[in-house]
């Protein structure tokens, strides 16, 4: 008789289990429960103004630095200054609504409208169509002008999305069978694409962090273009096109390093009539949209009504329907939410400080030795403390800076450009080092590169004579 055939339960793949929730590291929970425990006993001792309200803001520096979550140590601090001021729920509940339409809030809606934008960019081909178009102007005729066209091609999108790593990633498609083709290194082609991404990012007339910036100097576009961002994207091309080539004479004898062959074919797809049209209408209307805001010093509002224009102006002229719009506009805004809710969770606990009032007791007790240091010392220390010590999103940098140095700046006698370039430098310094950083691994990963080290030194070249320019630019400001 035949024997029966033992039956085999189907083997199925495990459920994907989804990743572990990092832990707040100990340090961290520690020192959170002693300082709301120190909060609490600050809130019933002491009645007015009180320096007592700079320990919020502290302890957010703190445990942001000591690894905990910045949304989860935003609530923290957020806590810890209501459990010092001790509103009435009613008191409260108005600082959270009233922080709605606070400017902090403001620029984080702003970022979540460029990701919309930068979206529609991409759909429509915009995008694509920028780095062709610089790069038929540079041409192929040698590595420099390759080069070049290759940071201005970075520089220009990154400018007109307003993101690095977004920005970076729609060009890098583009431009590495270029880099194939020319014998670039991965090494010296993530140097490329970082210096020139870097230097958009300071011109982005629509990022967070330059709006802040804009808006806590009180100066325009163009104010902000001379005094801070202009110097380094000049300085950033002019080194470029001495340290990608040095880059690529140190990696190009190790032949691990260059792309393989096959690894990039230009596929000579024709260009779409649709995607050379929205381009066009992009350029003339973010011109557009630059000038009218330079001319009527529009403000930190103008872009709330810009970008959804320019996505749009853009996606009409790309062939999308009104629907499609929106729904490109809605995924690329929803991937920044998050973004949102931290910048409403900063307004409230900048309001709840203000209350506390605890800057006009610092600059009484100590605005005459602070007066003594000069505005030089006075800038380049806020300049290292930013750059070395304040953590979070870069737009949320400049707001942290601003509100707890702004006015000593004023009473110290930093003017508006000096301020510009203390803010700028606080915020964007630590993209290039000394430690390694999201948009460095961002940039060398769109390459295909693996070696940080080259990296790091690429952000060290541009660092140091960066720190030297803005030195000086201060020191004569200063005078």
């Amino acid at each position: 008789m035949p024997q029966d055939t033992p039956v085999t339960a189907p083997v199925t793949a495990p459920t994907p289990q989804a990743p572990p929730r990092p832990r707040t590291p100990l340090p961290a929970s520690v020192l959170a429960a002693v300082g709301l425990a120190l909060s609490v006993a600050a809130g019933i001792v002491v009645d007015g103004p009180t320096q007592w309200g700079l320990l919020p803001i502290g302890l957010y520096a703190l445990l942001a630095l000591l690894g905990m979550d910045i949304m989860v140590a935003t609530v923290v601090a957020i806590a810890s200054a209501l459990l010092i001021l001790m509103p009435a729920p009613a008191a409260a509940a108005n600082i959270l609504g009233e922080s709605v339409g606070d400017q902090i809030t403001m620029i984080g809606l702003i970022i979540v409208l460029g990701a919309g934008l930068a979206e529609v960019l991409r759909a429509t081909g915009v995008a694509g169509q920028i780095v062709r178009a610089v790069m038929r102007v540079a041409g192929d005729r040698s590595r420099a002008a390759v080069t070049f066209g290759m940071m201005i091609s970075c520089l220009i999108l990154v400018a007109a999305l307003g993101t690095l790593a977004g920005a970076l990633a729609i060009a890098a498609p583009l431009l590495l069978p270029i880099a194939a083709r020319m014998g670039f290194t991965r090494s010296a082609t993530a140097s490329t694409l970082f210096i020139g991404g870097c230097a958009g990012l300071a011109l982005a007339p629509f990022a967070g962090s330059n709006i802040a910036i804009m808006d806590a100097a009180e100066v325009g576009y163009l104010q902000y273009v001379l005094y801070g961002a202009g110097p380094l994207a000049v300085l950033s091309l002019v080194l470029g096109l001495v340290v990608v080539p040095w880059m690529q004479r140190r990696t190009e004898r190790d032949g691990d390093d260059f792309y393989s062959d096959d690894m990039f074919t230009d596929d000579g797809s024709s260009e779409a009539a649709h995607s050379v049209r929205a381009t066009a209408v992009f350029a003339v209307a973010l011109l557009a949209s630059v000038v009218y805001a330079t001319v009527t010093s529009a403000g930190t509002a103008f872009p709330l009504l810009a970008l959804p224009v320019l996505a749009m102006v853009t996606g009409v002229a790309g062939g999308l329907t009104p629907t499609e719009i929106a729904e490109h506009i809605y995924r690329g805004a929803a991937t920044l939410v998050n973004i949102f809710l931290m910048f409403w969770l900063l307004a409230v606990l900048f309001n709840a400080v203000n209350l506390i009032d605890p800057f006009t007791v610092v600059i009484e007790s100590y605005g005459a030795s602070l007066q003594d240091m000069g505005p030089f010392p006075f800038a380049v220390a806020i300049s290292l403390l930013g750059w070395v010590g304040v953590p979070g999103a870069t737009a949320a940098q400049v707001v942290l800076l601003d509100k707890l140095f702004g006015d000593i700046a004023t009473s110290v006698g930093v003017g508006a450009s000096t301020w510009v370039i203390v803010l700028l430098f606080a915020s964007k310094a630590d993209t290039y080092g000394p430690f390694p950083n999201a948009n460095q691994f961002g940039a060398l990963g769109l390459a295909q590169s693996t070696s940080l080290r080259n990296m790091l030194i690429t952000g060290w070249c541009l660092l140091v004579p960066a720190t030297v320019m803005y030195a000086v630019i201060m020191f004569v400001e200063t005078r």
